[in-house]
């Protein structure tokens, strides 16, 4: 997944993650499989509910463009949709949802501010799919 950001011009300005060591490796690994690096904050709120991911999100600095949010379930799900406003959605192991936001400033988030761009998943993927040698 960390190739496919890459090759979609998708590489995120900043990182939030929770602490938890699955999370942070998870995060490790997309970094050096796509090559890149960002700043990366440990944010003990991504282990709570919807309400406290959003705080962590709202508190990202003004500058970043494009934060990667590194959570678990059902959280991450339960987030997206209340940003999106609604919907159902399952956001397995390694997905990526692009929400793209409707707001000048992180603190302005809130219910259905964003819209779903994309959604990918791993197993959509063969493991050598986005291999750089190729």
């Amino acid at each position: 997944m960390g190739r496919f950001l890459v090759l979609a011009s998708e590489v995120p300005d900043a990182a939030i993650t929770s602490p938890a060591l699955r999370a942070t490796e998870t995060l490790r690994l997309a970094m050096e499989a796509g090559g890149w690096n960002c700043p990366v904050q440990r944010r003990e709120g991504l282990f709570g509910d919807v309400r406290s991911v959003i705080e962590e999100i709202r508190a990202e600095l003004p500058v970043t463009e494009v934060l990667l949010v590194v959570g678990h379930e059902p959280t991450c799900s339960e987030v997206a949709e209340f940003l999106i406003g609604g919907g159902s959605l399952r956001l397995p192991t390694g997905a990526l949802a692009r929400i793209d936001l409707d707001v000048d400033e992180w603190t302005n988030i809130g219910p259905a501010s964003g819209q779903l761009s994309w959604l990918v998943l791993p197993r959509l993927f063969p493991r050598k799919s986005f291999d750089f040698a190729d």
